[in-house]
């Protein structure tokens, strides 16, 4: 029996479909061409870790490594420090757009970091670097049940009414836009976290937090970007793993129109 024209039609439409669809999908850690043109550029090329290096050594600790195009974080409670010292990138940005992907098991606590300063006068990333924090969201104690400790939060300074991190195993996305001061972060797609780093207000905020006591913290105006290594919480094991990192500067001088607007300090 002879196929209808217009199911034949529609079948023929169906296929050309699915073969845009599958030419649009883009292999982890590349690159589209509009993403280029746009600016982007890659800061983990998903075969090794070469831009990268643990705070303030030479090269990354053992407990980091690329596994399956990711980075991934494989550590016991007991290692020393040295081998998961938290990943900065060799280079440091000062106003700039940063996208990545994570994943991680149940009750980890980590988080990616910004203006980080390395000197021997600070021992970790965070005792200068902001935090955008990365928390399972059921069983990182006390995290989870912790405002300004949530993932997607500025950990510590500012948090979001709604928690939008998926369940431990997930790929989450995080974007981070810092531009001249403005700063906006952004969970898988929603705004979490919309202020002004430098301002009496961004003091004011970190005068009732620990970091009132911390010197150096988020006095850099160019830094390092930063994964954090962990802290001694949760199964031991493979933990931990980031993909799909991209960055791009923004222009020199005013921020943009488009960043000056929203509701800040949330």
């Amino acid at each position: 029996m002879p196929i209808r024209k217009p199911i034949w039609i529609a079948f023929t439409v169906f296929i050309a479909l699915c073969g845009f669809a599958q030419a649009q999908v883009k292999p982890p850690n590349t690159l589209t061409a509009r993403q280029q043109q746009q600016g982007w550029r890659l800061l983990f090329n998903g075969h090794n870790l070469d831009g990268w290096h643990s705070y303030m050594e030479q090269k990354p600790g053992s407990d980091w490594s690329v596994v399956d195009g990711t980075i991934q974080l494989s550590k016991t409670n007991q290692d020393p420090p040295a081998d998961y010292a938290d990943l900065v990138t060799n280079q440091q940005f000062s106003n700039f757009d940063l996208k990545l992907e994570w994943k991680a098991r149940p009750c980890i606590d980590s988080g990616v970091m910004f203006y980080v300063h390395e000197s021997p006068q600070y021992r970790n990333t965070y005792d200068t670097g902001v935090e955008m924090q990365i928390a399972d969201r059921t069983c990182t104690v006390p995290d989870s049940h912790i405002a300004k400790e949530h993932s997607g939060d500025i950990f510590d300074v500012i948090s979001d009414n709604a928690q939008w991190v998926k369940p431990a195993g997930q790929w989450n996305s995080f974007e981070i836009l810092a531009d001249h001061g403005h700063l906006r972060l952004f969970q898988n797609g929603h705004q979490v976290i919309n202020t002004h780093l430098w301002d009496a207000h961004w003091w004011q905020l970190i005068a009732g937090t620990k970091f009132a006591h911390m010197p150096g913290y988020s006095k850099y105006h160019v830094g390092h970007i930063s994964l954090q290594g962990t802290e001694p919480k949760g199964a031991p094991g493979d933990k931990l793993w980031f993909r799909n990192i991209m960055i791009r500067t923004l222009p020199v001088g005013k921020p943009s129109a488009a960043d000056a607007d929203g509701n800040p300090d949330r």
